[in-house]
């Protein structure tokens, strides 16, 4: 009979432990500010994520993310606006840092290169197609000639 309250006890207490964990707490937003958390939330949707690189800092949960966000914050609460945040993070990560980087001499290439290299797969793929027709035409042509009649 000890032993049985032993274990009622014991599903109590686990029960009652569940219960706790899951009355999930609401969230508490990362500026008491919420005009400021989406001026944020702005501004990092136009840098890249170092870590992920292929999201922006928005969008990623990484810690240089977090940490990011966090300095982006701290440079809105000191008064700064979105160029010179942008500047700053340029000026420090490079250009990279930008989702979006600008049309320079030395990203000519990011912006170009996919259109060059299809124009590329283009030329490529008509000049196999013309030269399967001729090749095909011309084994037609051969073919009729050996047939009987």
């Amino acid at each position: 009979m000890r032993r049985a309250w032993g274990i009622a006890a014991g599903l109590v207490l686990a029960c009652g432990l569940n219960l706790s964990l899951a009355a999930g707490r609401e969230a508490r937003p990362l500026a008491e500010d919420p005009a400021l958390e989406a001026r944020v939330m702005e501004i990092a949707e136009d840098l890249r994520c170092l870590v992920c690189q292929n999201e922006t800092l928005a969008a990623s949960h990484a810690g240089l993310a977090v940490d990011l966000r966090a300095q982006i914050r701290e440079r809105l609460a000191a008064g700064e606006d979105r160029a010179q945040i942008i500047d700053f993070m340029v000026a420090r990560y490079g250009d990279f840092i930008l989702y979006r980087p600008p049309f320079q001499p030395n990203t000519w290439v990011l912006w170009v290169g996919p259109f060059v290299l299809l124009a590329l797969a283009l030329a490529i793929m008509a000049r196999v197609i013309r030269q399967r027709r001729e090749q095909g035409t011309g084994d037609e042509a051969s073919f009729d000639e050996e047939a009987p009649s």
